[in-house]
């Protein structure tokens, strides 16, 4: 069973100190989120303001009652990623299977040209690339890059993924048992997406209940 871990940064010596503590926890996968520059805060990057005072590299239960309201800037980020991606891999190599989350912000073809920018760094995929409802968008993404694409955990039935399982629009269902309904459905679209020889990455942040560990 892979797990990873969620690594972040403001900059990047803050970045490698997060991804070395998520190696000697024992972590053999990193999930890769930074700061923009130019941008105040980010979707899970360390050093945004928590009800705890602590260091935040991606921990939902752990947030205040309020949502932190955050910055946006699509082209900043499109510059600034890959360049991230890139001193991660000079820092740790190419071994180490890679996750980063475009948390739905881009159109289909900002997240289609993310996707083949980041083809040098290997990573093991791209979550939530663009908005998962429009699943018709994954074509134009699939039709530019071969990162693999992982994308689920807003839908609720088999249904939802029809499109993409069949199409072979992603290559990892991210559904979550607590929004699905449970173990039974989940196990009715793997056996769905394994006839496309799709896999399953489950989601099961922190602030859903135990079942979603299952």
């Amino acid at each position: 069973l892979r797990a990873y871990g969620h690594a972040s940064g403001a900059d990047l010596p803050s970045l490698f100190d997060s991804v070395r503590e998520h190696l000697e926890l024992g972590y053999k996968s990193i999930r890769i989120q930074t700061a923009v520059p130019g941008i105040k805060a980010v979707y899970g990057v360390a050093g945004q303001a928590q009800a705890s005072g602590e260091r935040y590299d991606y921990e939902p239960a752990g947030r205040g009652a309020f949502p932190v309201e955050e910055d946006w800037d699509t082209r900043a980020y499109l510059r600034h990623l890959p360049t991230v991606f890139e001193a991660v891999r000079n820092e740790f190599g190419p071994e180490i299977p890679l996750l980063h989350d475009g948390h739905h912000r881009m159109t289909p073809i900002q997240a289609a040209k993310l996707g083949k920018a980041l083809e040098p760094y290997d990573l093991f995929w791209l979550e939530d690339c663009t908005p998962a409802e429009n699943q018709e968008g994954l074509r134009l993404v699939r039709q530019h890059t071969t990162t693999p694409l992982a994308i689920g955990e807003i839908f609720n039935t088999v249904w939802d993924y029809q499109t993409l399982i069949k199409e072979q629009l992603i290559d990892y269902v991210r559904a979550a048992s607590t929004h699905f309904g449970g173990i039974s459905p989940l196990k009715k679209v793997m056996d769905f997406a394994a006839q496309y020889q799709i896999k399953s990455g489950f989601h099961g942040p922190t602030d859903i209940s135990p079942v979603g560990f299952a």
